[in-house]
């Protein structure tokens, strides 16, 4: 999402390799040892203590409504959500979906770890992977935004088709901004295929003007990706996706995600006149989102067995491309989900995923700007004393809270080398009762501190793997 629309938020916010194959996961139906770690820690963080903004009923539910761009909320609206704003309760369980895929030191997966929560799961349900750490296990449905409140969080469109005798039915949270790794995903391919350069100029022009998107525009593919990834910009993004429409790249881009059993990764029902309308056909699993990283990140040999049994490898990227993509991820200014960084020495929120902050948007004075944004506190300590680099993507609407990054540790520091993907329904709307007052010209804290608790206890975990 542009983080420049959270700018508008009162300040009355106190309310608010080798070609080796690889290890295996267990069989299906079994709980490996980080899957039970990430379920008791889920369960203890008490997700179902945060507030609601805009309880169902109020006039904050009816003015954040949801619509065509589910990330084309402008300040003056998120400013109407927080005053008068009388927070209240939850009214049921989160909906959150988690994983943790843990890579040797070559990259390849070794074993993982995937959690659901929601109302059906109010302390949480283990997924069962097989050996390709795939799973038929869930009936995957389609984020709907008043059936969360009206159908006690069960959805009523499926991802997958096929799924409608799973033991397991989840609703899948909408990714928000982590669906830009599939779009940058797939223009990398175009590259890969020599569609396109990177540095070739590729002019903009909607034919319909949305309010996500913007007005037309003209720069590099590569300077649209590295807005898109680094400050989350949602005009160069929807450029992005306006560029694969032009090239008759969608298609093949959620045929691709399908034939590398990673079935609910999918773009569906975006703009082709503009490369807006992201909606809940957008869908995201934090497993397949984790498997996706694990490819870009570097696997030796084969990664894992496609549905149709073929070896799935590095192959879907070219090198190249894949250092793009890495590199721009590494360069990620919103450090404040699941590592907290960017909000270095303060009471709130709680520290995260112990990340080193890219330099490029350090100031003078040790805090960090990202696109406008100025976060205010001082993150030289906390870059002097990290642990990892964390190469990730973030996202949020008002119902809606995601990370996805791939974690390694430091050189001289404790061995961490795993991927993390957290998808929930908790972004702006939804704030602990003990947040503070945001001062004034601050970036507001955009989620639950419980998300940076849950980082926080990830690593430090995968921090003594090496030692289990």
């Amino acid at each position: 999402m542009s983080r420049q629309v959270i700018a508008g938020f009162v300040a009355g916010a106190a309310l608010l390799g080798f070609a080796v194959e690889p290890a295996r996961a267990e069989p299906s139906g079994s709980a490996g040892e980080v899957a039970r770690f990430l379920q008791r820690t889920m369960d203890g963080l008490t997700f179902e203590n945060v507030l609601d903004l805009a309880p169902p009923g109020s006039s904050q539910a009816r003015s954040l409504a949801a619509s065509v761009d589910k990330e084309a909320k402008t300040a003056n609206d998120y400013a109407r959500l927080l005053v008068g704003a009388d927070p209240k309760p939850i009214v049921q369980q989160p909906q959150l979906d988690v994983t943790v895929l843990e890579l040797d030191r070559y990259g390849r997966p070794i074993s993982s770890g995937t959690v659901l929560m929601s109302p059906q799961y109010p302390q949480g349900v283990v997924v069962p992977v097989d050996r390709d750490f795939h799973t038929t296990e869930v009936r995957w449905r389609q984020w709907d935004d008043a059936g969360w409140y009206a159908n006690q969080g069960k959805g009523t469109i499926d991802v997958v088709p096929g799924r409608e005798n799973a033991p397991i039915d989840f609703m899948s949270p909408y990714p928000a901004s982590v669906l830009k790794l599939m779009v940058n995903f797939g223009v990398l391919r175009l590259v890969d295929k020599g569609q396109i350069k990177l540095d070739d100029t590729y002019d903009y022009q909607p034919t319909a003007v949305s309010s996500l998107c913007g007005e037309a525009s003209s720069n590099t593919i590569r300077a649209y990706m590295e807005a898109s990834i680094t400050s989350s910009s949602n005009s160069a993004s929807c450029a992005l996706v306006k560029l694969l429409h032009d090239r008759g790249a969608i298609d093949e881009l959620n045929q691709t995600f399908q034939d590398l059993g990673l079935e609910t990764l999918q773009v569906k029902g975006t703009n082709p006149a503009n490369g807006g309308r992201w909606s809940n056909p957008v869908t995201m699993s934090s497993l397949d989102t984790a498997k996706l990283l694990a490819l870009v990140n570097g696997v030796p040999g084969k990664a894992w067995s496609a549905p149709d049994g073929t070896p799935v490898t590095n192959a879907v990227l070219s090198p190249a491309s894949r250092q793009v993509f890495k590199s721009l991820l590494g360069e990620q200014g919103f450090n404040d989900m699941l590592s907290t960084t960017n909000w270095c020495g303060g009471d709130y929120p709680a520290a995260g995923i112990p990340q080193r902050v890219a330099s490029r948007w350090i100031g003078d004075d040790g805090a960090v700007t990202v696109a406008g944004n100025k976060f205010g506190q001082d993150v030289r300590p906390c870059n002097e004393s990290a642990q990892v680099t964390f190469a990730h993507k973030t996202g949020w609407v008002g119902n809606s809270g995601a990370d996805a990054g791939i974690v390694r540790s430091l050189p001289g520091k404790a061995g961490r080398h795993y991927i993390v993907v957290a998808f929930t329904n908790l972004g702006t709307q939804y704030v602990d009762a003990n947040r503070p007052a945001t001062k004034p010209g601050i970036y507001p804290v955009a989620y639950t501190e419980k998300l940076a608790k849950l980082g926080h206890a990830i690593d430090q975990y995968e921090a003594g793997r090496t030692a289990r």
